[in-house]
Formats: C-alpha cells, sequence, structure tokens
C-alpha cells in the first residue's frame, strides 16, 4: 500500500498575504436529512464543533463541518481517522437513507492569511466578499478563476479554500499571483 501524499507536498508563497497547502485532511461528503437529530449528532461527536448553519463552516483545525448545500455537509477529520469516522457515521445513520463517502484524497486544502487576503480573492471568485456579506465562519461554493472550490473566513485575516486535487496546483498559482499583485484598495483590511 502507498503513502498518501497531499498535492502540493507543503507548497508556501510567503509575503504580505501569504498562501500555503495544508497537507492531508479527511473530508468525508455525507449526503442525508440535516435536520436529522442522529445525523448532526454523529458529526458533531467525529469533530468537536457544532453543526453548522447555512452558508457556514465552524472548524478548529483539521477537525470541523461545513455546509454544503440542503442536503449535504462537509466532515473534515484528521486524514488518518476517516475510516473510523465512516464506521461511526455508518452505525449512527443505520436504516436511514444516506450516504458518506471519503473525498481526502480527491482534494487539497490551502490557507490564504494576510492584511488584504479578500483583495485576493476578489480577483478571482465573483461573490460578494464585503464584510457584511463574508464574515467569519461564512462558507461559499463558487469558483477561483476557472475551476471550482469552496472556501471560507477561518478569521478576520485568513480564509480556507478547498478544490479539486487535479486543479491544486493552478489553483495555488491563481492565489499566489493575486496576493503579489497587491490590494485593489476596496476592502478595508482585517
Amino acid at each position: 500500500m502507498s503513502n498518501a501524499v497531499s498535492a502540493l507536498d507543503g507548497r508556501t508563497s510567503a509575503g504580505d498575504v501569504t498562501v500555503c497547502e495544508d497537507g492531508l485532511r479527511g473530508m468525508i461528503t455525507l449526503r442525508g436529512d440535516l435536520a436529522n437529530t442522529k445525523l448532526k449528532a454523529v458529526c458533531t461527536g467525529l469533530t468537536g464543533v457544532d453543526f453548522p448553519a447555512q452558508g457556514h463552516a465552524n472548524c478548529v483545525g483539521q477537525q470541523g463541518l461545513a455546509w454544503m448545500s440542503p442536503d449535504e455537509v462537509l466532515v473534515m477529520v484528521h486524514h488518518d481517522k476517516v475510516a473510523d469516522a465512516l464506521e461511526k457515521i455508518a452505525k449512527a445513520l443505520k436504516g436511514q437513507h444516506h450516504l458518506a463517502v471519503n473525498v481526502s484524497d480527491a482534494r487539497a486544502v490551502m490557507i490564504v492569511e494576510g492584511p488584504y487576503v479578500r483583495d485576493v480573492f476578489a480577483k478571482l471568485a465573483p461573490v460578494d466578499l464585503h464584510p457584511d456579506a463574508f464574515a467569519p465562519g461564512t462558507f461559499l461554493r463558487s469558483r477561483l478563476g476557472q475551476v471550482a472550490a469552496a472556501f471560507w473566513m477561518r478569521d478576520a485575516q485568513s480564509i480556507e479554500v478547498i478544490c479539486f486535487r487535479s486543479v491544486a496546483d493552478y489553483a495555488f498559482a491563481l492565489l499566489e499571483a493575486a496576493a503579489k499583485g497587491g490590494r485593489v484598495g476596496h476592502f478595508p483590511e482585517g
């Protein structure tokens, strides 16, 4: 059996805004009735965070939950805990309609941090990034340039990004170029 490796081998681009790969992350796409108390309980039990409201993510370190759609949540755990998490989900939701799939090795995670992090994303994503619309905890599924991505604000100066592993190099290069390009001057510094 081969060892798991991250998409970008820990690549980092330092500057006023830093872009770095966050390494391996365990990710489970869980589809089902998000109002189901058993589904919520297993998700919060696995991650130690509150179940997110629509359009939000609750994450602490590598563990967390992100609302993906009305019937889908992304469960994030340590990469080596995915098999155990899938077993717990199957046991908790036995007999109930659901789908739980390990998508860990199909995704890449990057963190973008710095005083003009909003400006970086404003250059790449067709979304409202004003602080009134995009605050810490807000989760969006959109595009970065020409590729699908999901991202959320961890705090006022950092955004975490998930994209397909197959486009990780492209997404990293986009974020790096946008960061080096400086501020657009539309947003207050974080």
